[in-house]
């Protein structure tokens, strides 16, 4: 039983790993940090790195959500801890 317990919650770890650093990487990489090379490109009339910054983030935080939604869910199942 410990030892299950300790596989499920390095999995579960593991996940919010990866998606911290996908929500750094977009939020603090794509708005601030690589914002100036984005912003030769443009999307919907804005500067990419702009349109990160204020309404691409928000999306992937969203598609974020869902998405460890997702993943919990299975790997609740996984290891049978899910709810009825």
């Amino acid at each position: 039983m410990e030892n299950n317990s300790k596989t499920y919650w390095g999995t579960v770890l593991g996940l919010l790993t990866k998606i911290l650093i996908i929500w750094f990487a977009v939020s603090f990489g794509a708005g601030i940090l690589f914002a100036p090379a984005l912003n030769s490109i443009s999307l919907g009339g804005y500067p990419l790195g702009f349109w990160f910054a204020h309404q691409g983030s928000i999306y992937i935080f969203i598609a974020l959500i869902f998405y460890y939604a997702k993943k919990m869910g299975d790997i609740d199942r996984q290891f049978d801890v899910h709810e009825e």
